[in-house]
């Protein structure tokens, strides 16, 4: 992690805390590196599912339901952390719960389908919903002009986290398979090791990372989490005041849903596809990451002088140019292209977008406004695969019309972000 100066860092922040900060980017990366982009996701479709014609349908449908459920609950979740100043403890409880929940799909094998819906279900909307609060704490920490180099930061580390999980894992999968194992044997372990890296990472943050918010006059009892919940629709309707922000909502479900499209099915596309092997598969993740840790790390520091609505937008060229070579590819050679492109937007464009809600939320009503931000990645990780996993039923699994179909989100993510005005986003978020 590089030097942090205090000048780049709010008054009373110390630069451990950011590190503190970072660690949960660390930590929680391994979940959707392992479970949702290499190794579970491939598993459920050609094992749990048994590789049946409505395999990949079944696994975008269990992700949508997972995703449905934290669009219910996020944004009155950080409407409750907001109230009770209580973001890093309810933090902790959805740390705790992620990792549970990954730790149950190691019981998943043949036929598993039931078991492998919940597990998948609870704790894929555990880590979202430690995303969201995990990023609220970003604009407590550092100052406006330098948000875009520490979510760079954060996001970088994270995909070295990423990487740490998938790189244990791939040594347990080369172990076993020279002991003769087959998958639903070496797999359940890799989620194991995903569970135990994400609950060790993740102390740093609790031990370092300072909750500054104080609980709201009467949030006492009475005002918890069905009080919140009642609340949602109010949110809603405060977020109208705040019509920049809005746009930058509609732009994020769109171009989230390419990407939550990309991150649970190129492994699906690779093994289907390309013929590739696990081992392969996860080789090529974990070259992704180290393209994704490098993009954002890069990025984040050429964001915050570029400006980030353009930074934006350049990362949305790079996702369709590299649907278009996905689609073409043959062979593995034009895949690998298209992958390290990948890897190299997918850090970027997230960064940029959580710099952007930092920028655009109310500075008294962080978590509530992150939950609606997580509220629209939620709605496109629905949309998206839903979306490839239909085009691929229909046409009788032709993946590569489902990738081709899959630039469209970007192509529209690119289109509604044009008329997003950040000078007077910002203006009417401080005014608040």
């Amino acid at each position: 992690m590089p030097a942090i100066t205090h000048s780049l860092l709010n008054p009373g922040v110390r630069r451990r805390e950011v590190f503190g900060w970072a660690m949960y980017d660390f930590a929680n990366s391994g979940y959707t590196t392992v479970v949702l982009t290499a190794v579970f996701n491939a598993y459920f479709v050609g094992v749990v599912a048994g590789n049946t014609a409505w395999a990949t349908l079944a696994w975008t449908l269990t992700v949508g339901a997972s995703n449905l459920l934290v669009m219910a609950l996020q944004p009155a979740l950080g409407a409750w952390a907001d109230r009770h100043g209580a973001k890093k403890r309810l933090l902790a409880v959805v740390t705790i719960g992620c990792v549970l929940s990954t730790a149950l799909l190691a019981g998943c094998g043949r036929g598993d389908l039931a078991l492998a819906v919940v597990a998948v279900v609870l704790s894929n909307a555990f880590y979202s919903a430690g995303e969201s609060l995990c990023a609220a704490f970003l604009p407590e920490l550092a100052r406006r002009e330098a948000l875009g180099r520490v979510s760079g930061w954060g996001w970088s580390f994270g995909f070295l986290g990423g990487m740490l999980s998938l790189g244990l894992g791939l040594a347990w999968v080369l172990h076993a398979q020279a002991q003769g194992q087959d998958a639903t044997q070496y797999v359940p372990v890799t989620m194991l090791i995903t569970a135990g890296v994400y609950a060790l990472a993740s102390l740093p943050t609790f031990a370092l990372l300072r909750e500054r918010a104080q609980p709201r006059p009467g949030a006492g009892a009475s005002a918890g989490l069905v009080e919140s919940l009642r609340r949602l629709r109010g949110t809603w309707h405060a977020a109208r005041h705040y019509p920049d922000f809005g746009r930058l909502l509609a732009c994020t479900a769109a171009y989230q849903a390419g990407i939550a499209a990309v991150i649970m099915l190129s492994a699906v596309y690779a093994e289907a596809v390309l013929g590739f092997t696990r081992v392969q598969t996860m080789t090529l993740i974990f070259l992704v990451n180290i393209a994704a840790a490098l993009g954002a790390f890069a990025f984040g520091y050429w964001q915050d002088q570029a400006g980030h609505k353009r930074a934006l937008a350049v990362t949305l060229l790079g996702w369709i140019v590299m649907t278009v070579l996905a689609a073409a590819s043959t062979g593995p050679a034009l895949f690998w292209c298209a992958a390290t492109l990948a890897g190299l937007c997918i850090g970027s464009s997230q960064s940029a977008a959580r710099t952007l809600v930092g920028l655009l939320a109310p500075p008294a009503r962080l978590a509530e406004f992150f939950g609606l931000w997580t509220w629209a990645t939620r709605l496109a990780a629905v949309a998206g695969p839903v979306s490839y996993g239909l085009v691929n039923w229909l046409s009788g699994g032709n993946h590569r019309l489902s990738v081709a179909f899959t630039g469209l989100f970007f192509v529209l993510g690119l289109v509604l972000l044009k008329p997003l005005d950040l000078q007077r986003g910002r203006a009417a978020a401080e005014a608040a």
